[in-house]
């Protein structure tokens, strides 16, 4: 039951970083991430196929082997986050309660909190 589980939430989780791959500010690799750790539990296989993708493999395998992202990268993912967190914000959600802007804002600084914390791979 467990197995099916994890399978079921690797499914769920690799949808969403396909959807991430055509969708601006909905990130990729953090889905597949989650989706190789839910894999790496249940399927062999799916496993095999998120780390070895020509798309996202590589930078999951990195996360997986505590190696951290490029500086590159990093600057990249926070620039874009920061980019929709004001466009959503100022522009999007405009007229929205100042509760969500703030959840939003703090959500923000959470991921980027995150991001700066991961070890810094060299390439």
């Amino acid at each position: 039951m467990i197995k099916i589980a994890y399978f079921s939430a690797g499914i769920i989780f690799t949808g969403f970083g396909l959807v991430g791959i055509v969708i601006p500010g909905l990130p990729t690799t953090i889905f597949m991430i989650v989706a190789a750790a839910c894999f790496f539990h249940s399927s062999t296989r799916m496993y095999n196929w998120v780390v070895g993708h020509p798309l996202f493999g590589e930078s999951v395998m990195r996360f997986r082997e505590g190696k951290g992202m490029p500086k590159k990268a990093k600057y990249f993912s926070i620039s874009m986050m920061w980019f929709f967190i004001s466009f959503s914000v100022f522009i999007f959600l405009y007229a929205a309660a100042p509760w969500v802007k703030i959840i939003i804002i703090v959500c923000g600084l959470i991921g980027t909190s995150f991001i700066i914390k991961q070890p810094t791979f060299i390439e």
